[in-house]
């Protein structure tokens, strides 16, 4: 049996770890930035760094070179602001009507997504402060319309007092680089742009900053590109990985064909089988819809998810897995080198970004690379 490298810290003796490599996002922000160049790379860390740690994942970026940082709402503005006093941080989720002392007490940067929004903050003295006007061209989320647009433009008052330091928009197909949506939105928006001579501009995600130049403008936010995730999801990323999830294997058990695994009888093997039972879970972002169609590693051998995933297991089988390799207190790779996030996604159903944001709270989380210390 291959006994785990790294030290374990009480919280895996029964459950799972997740290994973030500070030093791969650093290289990804810096691919990133050179490939947008001259426009600015700033970063999305909503959703604590999409899952992976917004503290540690800050620290390496600033490092990095990062000094603009974009995240949902003013909670996640505040849990920056006290990691990171020097930088600049929008709001994506504009500004409540209470809010705009907080904003500015704080130092947070609204991104403002209506005419309400914009009357609120210029009262309260926007003009120190700075913000983004970010204006819908079709995906129909937050954000003005043409008609709010040209009115800004035909009653300068709206923004006096305003310093704005963005136009901004978001694309709805980015990810699929011939969807007609990316030459509609890029065009309505350089309409937007044109309204307001003067200021910067920004609209790509990671995927957009992909389809070309055109797109990028004065400032790009990549969010998934930073964390090793594939721009179009699929599993040829240009990016380094960044994360490692590994789960503790429990117990083997072996099975024939007149045994079922898992809540429900889902899965019975055509013949003997060697099954591995993992501590981990769906309360810990392990998804339910893996089950019968995931798979974990050992060693570099894939071993398929099969039966059910429950609240805190789940089971693989491990017949094809060497026995030197495979033993309870072993570990199974689950997100990794050998098993990409973008195939956890599609063996789900869904997207690299909900894997990844999904990550639970129960895992024993470490960081290696630039900042791991700090």
């Amino acid at each position: 049996m291959r006994t785990p490298a790294s030290p374990q810290s009480d919280s895996t003796i029964h459950g799972a770890r997740l290994v973030v490599n500070l030093r791969a996002i650093a290289a990804n922000y810096r691919k990133i930035a050179a490939l947008a160049a001259p426009a600015k790379t700033a970063a999305a860390i909503k959703a604590d760094a999409y899952g992976l740690g917004l503290a540690p994942v800050a620290r390496c970026l600033a490092k990095a070179g990062c000094e603009i940082f974009f995240v949902a709402h003013y909670a996640e503005g505040v849990a920056l602001r006290a990691v990171l006093p020097g930088a600049r941080i929008y709001i994506l989720h504009g500004l409540p009507d209470d809010m705009a002392d907080r904003y500015i007490a704080k130092r947070l940067q609204p991104v403002l997504n209506s005419l309400a929004e914009i009357t609120t903050w210029r009262k309260a003295d926007g003009q120190l402060s700075g913000a983004i006007l970010n204006f819908d061209t079709g995906i129909s989320r937050l954000g003005m319309s043409e008609n709010e647009a040209a009115k800004l433009v035909a009653e300068p008052g709206l923004l006096a007092g305003v310093r704005v330091d963005f136009v901004m928009s978001h694309l709805s197909c980015a990810d699929e680089p011939e969807h007609p949506m990316n030459t509609q939105q890029l065009a309505a928006f350089n309409i937007l742009r044109d309204l307001f001579p003067g200021i910067p501009a920004s609209l790509a995600n990671t995927a957009g900053i992909f389809l070309g130049p055109t797109y990028r403008y004065d400032l790009v936010r990549p969010g998934i590109g930073l964390y090793g995730g594939s721009p179009d999801g699929t599993g040829n990323s240009p990016f380094q990985g960044a994360v490692t999830l590994y789960a503790k294997i429990l117990q083997l058990r072996d099975i024939d064909s007149k045994d079922y695994v898992g809540y429900g009888a889902t899965y019975r093997p055509g013949g003997p089988a060697r099954i591995a039972v993992a501590g981990i879970g769906y309360a810990d972002g392990y998804m339910r819809a893996l089950g019968n169609s995931g798979f974990g590693a050992i060693g570099g051998h894939k071993a398929p998810c099969v039966g059910r995933i429950s609240m805190d297991l789940c089971a693989f089988d491990v017949s094809s897995v060497p026995d030197e390799l495979c033993g309870p207190g072993g570990e199974i790779e689950l997100i990794g080198p050998n098993v990409p996030v973008e195939n956890v996604a599609a063996d789900a159903g869904t997207i690299n970004y909900e894997i990844l944001t999904r990550l639970g709270g129960r895992f024993a989380r470490s960081y290696i690379g630039e900042g791991a210390d700090a």
